[in-house]
């Protein structure tokens, strides 16, 4: 058993981006799929937006039968992500059109909040000032592990099952490697969640803004992980370049730019816990709404700046996620932190549903070239909730003091 924390964390940090893999394996191959089982939109659609919906699930059922709480975090995990990676196993031998393929995916994604939050309770019990940079590393190993299978899928060519398999071996690993970890000082039980608490977190002003916040970036998240794949494909199949060509390079590309995201994570978190966390998140979704109005009118053309300004989106879309939660940490008693987490992380994927689904309908209408503008509303709106935030007294309470 591991008990120096930051080995205890490193370890953490790898079983997540390994058990991770799971939540975008089947949306890395999708361009593959429409080609050779002519997928439909809204099939490719629930592919994504099918885990988002089980996440949810899956937290809610978690909450209230206080499963994180009554189990053994490290055994908790272990089992969600064992069974997670049978769910996804289980695609291979399914037809693609199948709608049994969305069932494997929504049990997948309820798996998944025995991973990500379960990670998330046990980096907190090493917190010691450093609330942000232990999350945000936690949210960096998420998006690594989500942009890994688009990296699979680069090296296996066009051979989608390689993919599955690899992200569910990554799963089996992380199941096993968990055991090692030890739990912190800080880890303790939470308090059990009560539906009565849902309205707290909008009664409460500086809770309800820094939630309007996370509703704003989780607008724009999702979606754009989900469909930029798709996005590099199309833009460079209309450079004529051959199908095998671009389906590597939009694969590489995406795995780039999901995977800058753990760098912003890490560089997000040290600067918020050193200069503020509203500070942080204004900066990074001005900078990621301004890249989802841009990118568009790169689409078909520059392939190299195109994925320059990706790179920069990537970064700046999800270094200001984990600020959110330690937002919500920091504003909430202490008593009730781990319900005001589980409804800010509910509706924020349920959220996600809308936009994961619209993206296909916008780009119908408008064309790639306008499509991902749409999604810069949340973010906008998201940095006038953070400065009134900002604003608010109680916002001394944010990172010692850092507003």
């Amino acid at each position: 058993m591991i008990a120096s924390k930051w080995t205890a964390i490193a370890v953490l940090v790898t079983c997540e981006v390994l058990a991770l893999t799971l939540w975008f394996s089947a949306t890395a191959v999708v361009p593959v799929l429409k080609g050779e089982y002519q997928l439909a939109s809204w099939q490719a659609s629930l592919f994504s937006s099918s885990v988002a919906i089980g996440f949810v699930i899956g937290t809610v059922t978690s909450a209230l039968l206080g499963l994180a709480d009554r189990i053994d975090p490290r055994r908790f995990f272990s089992i969600a992500a064992l069974i997670a990676a049978g769910c996804n196993g289980a695609i291979l031998l399914l037809e693609p059109t199948s709608w049994l393929m969305i069932i494997c995916r929504l049990a997948t994604g309820i798996c998944m909040a025995g991973l990500y939050p379960v990670g998330m309770k046990i980096a907190a019990s090493w917190a010691e000032k450093d609330t942000g940079l232990l999350i945000g590393l936690l949210v960096g190993a998420l998006t690594l592990g989500s942009a890994s299978p688009h990296l699979f899928n680069a090296l296996g060519g066009i051979d989608w099952q390689l993919t599955i398999q690899l992200s569910s071996i990554c799963a089996l690993i992380a199941g096993g490697l968990i055991h090692l970890v030890g739990l912190g000082p800080q880890h303790s039980l939470a308090a059990s969640f009560n539906w009565s608490l849902v309205l707290q977190a909008w009664r409460h002003k500086p809770l309800r803004l820094a939630n309007l916040g996370y509703f704003g970036h989780m607008w724009e998240l999702y979606a754009m992980w989900a469909w930029i794949g798709v996005f590099f494909h199309a833009s460079f199949a209309q450079l004529g370049w051959i199908e095998t060509t671009a389906t590597f390079y939009a694969n590489l590309a995406t795995f780039l730019v999901i995977a800058a995201g753990a760098v912003g994570c890490l560089f997000g978190g040290l600067f918020a816990d050193k200069l503020g966390r509203t500070t942080l998140t204004m900066l990074a979704m001005t900078i990621s709404g301004s890249c989802a109005l841009v990118v568009g009118f790169l689409f078909g053309s520059h392939p190299w700046l195109l994925s320059v300004i990706c790179i920069i989106w990537g970064i700046t879309i999800v270094a200001d996620s984990a600020q959110f939660s330690s937002c919500v940490v920091e504003l909430s008693e202490p008593a009730y932190r781990g319900t005001m987490l589980t409804i800010q992380t509910s509706i924020g994927f349920l959220l996600t549903l809308v936009t994961i689904h619209l993206i296909p309908i916008w780009v119908e209408q408008v064309g790639w070239e306008y499509a991902f503008g749409l999604l810069a509303i949340g973010p906008f709106l998201g940095v006038v909730a953070m400065w009134r935030l900002r604003l608010h007294p109680e916002s001394v309470k944010l990172a010692n003091g850092k507003r």
